[in-house]
């Protein structure tokens, strides 16, 4: 080793300690340093919370509501009369009635003629028009406003859409602060959002959250529903009142939340761009208008792109065709695969429904719809959407592969069980736990199709289960109470 290495070497051993104390000084002050700007950045999100909050505030209101209802000594819920149901945690009460609580009739309840309900909304017009939810204001004898400035108002109910969950409402004073309504459609998961309201009549209440998810649906509150689900504290109360986004600008109108009565981070808002257009028909006429197509979608499940030709589970499945509908007269039928409405692609059942109901009728839109795989077009001319919308037998070969048994729909069977002028076969027994009891097939169902072809009775639904073996699985046409669903099912594989 030469002599110079030995003298640098020496000279690094006498400079460590000096080293080492520099670093005990130096550290700590970066660490402060790197501590004082978070929560200084942590000051600034508070400081534009708090911004949003004081903007907004005044333009949120306290809504009460007078309604009148009425006792029963009639229980809704289990047949046999047990009010507890280990497999439903809302004990007999549906989605919708219990994120609202709404009082169910039980069994010797007494008559409540009058029912007191509070919650929120917001104005969205100086001149005193407001935003809220139908399941507040709707079907209600009275209804009072409360301003941010303490004065209450009565005020008249302009319009109500129960399929939606949106309704309006008017007092009348003038020059009133209103809020500005956002693109929800640009809203993105992971986004700030916050939510004021009058929780349990706590005036103008704030919290904020995150977008937890987008196109939240099949939660029972509505008939359309794209629910924006957020983790900002929600609470009885809050109905009604605004979602906004960091730009102080309403994104969505907060409706339910999901629970055992109080909020565990899972509120659910109706997203602003589906109600923008509810409310100006509300505002213009009274009631709303929808597009109607007379079809029955169905998302399009991996296992069945095998019996429609599909390269890809992409679209939605046509499983009910109304004839003489928008849909018949243009020439689309039961099992075509919708993929692009009005020039945008199709995503799910849920979203064309959303976006066919929210075409005025009479609207001309342009369909393309895939057929046994080949591509097609179509020109619909939309419907308007009518008010309502909505035995013992011997068990068939194969009914043990299948999970429930089946009977040929007799005459007397069809009149029974409204299934006038169809052909097929009965499900009269449904084992429980099965595939088949999974997928919703109940007793008094009606197997009108397998593998697409048309069965007329029990002797060609056990041919048919057969020929199904080979493949390993079965697809099944099934109607009830009026609509019809594809469904598969997996056999076991007959070699």
């Amino acid at each position: 080793m030469s002599t110079s290495t030995v003298r640098a070497e020496s000279k690094v051993r006498r400079l460590m300690p000096f080293v080492l104390v520099v670093c005990l000084f130096v550290l700590p002050v970066a660490a402060f340093g790197e501590d004082d700007q978070s929560i200084a950045a942590l000051r600034q999100m508070g400081k534009a919370f708090a911004t949003i909050a004081g903007k907004a505030s005044p333009a949120v209101v306290g809504i009460k509501v007078t309604k009148t209802t009425e006792g029963s000594a009639q229980l809704r819920g289990n047949d046999n009369g047990d009010q507890s149901n280990p497999s439903n945690p809302f004990n007999d009460q549906d989605l919708f009635e219990y994120f609202f609580r709404r009082q169910l009739p039980r069994q010797y309840s007494r008559p409540q003629p009058k029912e007191i309900a509070q919650g929120s909304g917001f104005i969205v017009a100086a001149d005193g028009y407001i935003l809220t939810n139908n399941h507040l204001v709707g079907e209600t004898e009275k209804v009072t406003v409360k301003l941010s400035d303490g004065r209450t108002l009565d005020a008249k109910t302009i319009g109500v859409d129960p399929d939606s969950d949106v309704a309006v409402i008017k007092i009348e004073a003038e020059g009133l602060p209103s809020l500005e309504l956002a693109d929800s459609g640009a809203l993105e998961v992971g986004e700030w959002v916050i939510a004021i309201g009058n929780p349990f009549g706590l005036s103008h209440t704030v919290t904020a959250g995150i977008v937890s998810a987008k196109g939240r649906n099949r939660m029972g509150v509505a008939t359309y529903e794209d629910f924006i689900q957020t983790d900002a504290a929600i609470n009885f109360g809050n109905s009604g009142g605004p979602l906004l986004n960091l730009d102080g600008k309403v994104v969505g109108i907060n409706t339910a939340i999901i629970g055992p009565g109080g909020n565990i981070g899972i509120g659910l808002a109706i997203p602003i761009n589906m109600a923008k257009d509810i409310y100006r028909q509300l505002k213009e006429s009274g009631s709303v208008v929808r597009g109607f197509l007379g079809v029955v979608p169905v998302d399009v499940e991996p296992d069945m792109t095998e019996f429609f030709g599909l390269k890809d589970a992409k679209g939605v499945l046509l499983a009910q065709v109304t004839e003489g509908s928008a849909a018949d007269k243009a020439g689309l039928k039961r099992g075509d695969v919708v993929v692009e409405f009005d020039g945008s692609a199709v995503d799910s059942a849920n979203d064309f429904r959303n976006r066919v109901a929210m075409r005025k009728p009479g609207s001309e839109l342009q369909v393309v719809a895939l057929r046994d795989g080949n591509r097609m077009n179509f020109t619909v001319k939309l419907d308007q959407r009518p008010e309502n919308v909505t035995a013992q037998g011997e068990p068939a070969e194969g009914s043990d592969h299948l999970g429930f048994s089946v009977q040929t729909l007799t005459e007397e069977l069809a009149q029974r069980l409204g299934y006038e002028g169809l052909s097929g076969v009965v499900v009269t027994d449904v084992e429980p736990g099965s595939e088949a009891d999974e997928k919703d097939i109940r007793r008094g169902a009606l197997i009108r199709e397998v593998d697409r072809e048309r069965v007329n009775n029990a002797r060609e639904f056990k041919d048919a289960v057969r020929n199904a073996q080979k493949r390993g699985k079965i697809l099944l046409l099934v109607r009830y109470e009026d609509l019809d669903r594809y469904v598969v099912l997996q056999l076991a594989k007959k070699q």
